[in-house]
């Protein structure tokens, strides 16, 4: 208990820090096996892992499958058989990979990708962005109201821009430049024009600037405006347009296949692995690293 205990109040504060990770918790296990149902871990972006769900060959099994869903931020039902295991039922909708250095039993893990919030920069004052800032805190973005003369566009994945034709040309630079992947002008469609004009725009960048922004709902008042925008904000998000800033800078982990048994390895500094005529070689756990090193009359 006092393990889970600590488990979650390490979750716990990674969520307030805002750090994305991975939690993963065993749903099912098959003797023989070290771990049980309960038993989690937390995969952080760069492959490092706290807690326990089994020996260090299931641990590589979660840590591959983990790295995927800091992109995705989709769960994952992993399913971890040995090899020749054909008696653990399956479960519809769950992934499989074959361990072959699982020494038996198999285990059913679900990973939850922990990602932070979207952060959004509101530049202006008006009820349009009243409304913005209302309705954006209920579909779980961050919202950061910003003064035009005092830009903090830091970790913005978009920016909207409600002030009235003050400061839109620069304020349109400045969140290109912080690497916003959403920009919306709020304007009538000649003047956003003009504003675009101005800028001189590569295509990419015009991609990225969204004027009028908004999905054409008929909409009239601040609120429906308000709305609109959010709905087209919504859209980029769910179509994988754009992402939160985490997953384009996270630094990734590298991946290997271990030469032994072939499981796909995250390298990290806990990672075995030998150098072999200058090239490393990576192991999913010592015993295939012992076995490479006799095969080849190498000393550990």
């Amino acid at each position: 208990m006092l393990a889970h205990r600590r488990l979650a109040d390490r979750a716990a504060g990674l969520m307030a820090q805002g750090t994305p990770f991975v939690q993963a918790t065993v749903v099912r296990a098959q003797c023989p096996t070290s771990t049980r149902p309960g038993d989690s871990a937390i995969i952080l972006a760069d492959g490092s892992f706290e807690g326990f769900i089994g020996g260090q060959c299931a641990e590589g099994s979660v840590r591959s499958a983990a790295a995927a869903l800091f992109d995705s931020g989709e769960t994952l039902l992993l399913r971890i058989l040995p090899e020749g295991e054909a008696d653990f039922p399956a479960s519809e909708g769950a992934e499989t990979v074959v361990n072959p250095c699982l020494s038996g039993g198999a285990v059913e893990v679900f990973l939850e990708p922990m990602l932070p919030s979207m952060k959004v920069a509101l530049v202006g004052t008006s009820p349009i962005a009243d409304a913005l800032e209302l309705f954006a805190g209920h579909l779980g973005f961050v919202v950061q109201s910003c003064d035009s003369n005092a830009l903090d566009l830091d970790d913005c994945g978009a920016v909207l821009i409600s002030s009235h034709g003050r400061y839109e040309g620069e304020t349109i630079r400045a969140a290109l430049d912080a690497g916003a992947q959403f920009i919306g002008l709020v304007a009538s469609k000649k003047r956003g024009r003009a504003v675009l004009d101005e800028l001189a725009l590569s295509d990419e960048q015009r991609r990225i600037v969204r004027t009028p922004v908004g999905l054409d709902i008929g909409a009239k008042t601040a609120e429906e405006i308000a709305l609109s925008i959010l709905a087209e904000l919504v859209q980029a998000v769910r179509k994988d347009e754009i992402r939160p800033k985490m997953s384009r800078s996270r630094n990734r982990p590298e991946s290997a296949l271990d030469p032994v048994c072939g499981m796909k390895v995250v390298v990290g500094p806990d990672t075995p692995h030998l150098v072999v005529d200058g090239t490393d070689q990576w192991f999913c756990n010592p015993g295939c690293r012992t076995n490479y090193a006799e095969e080849h009359g190498l000393s550990l």
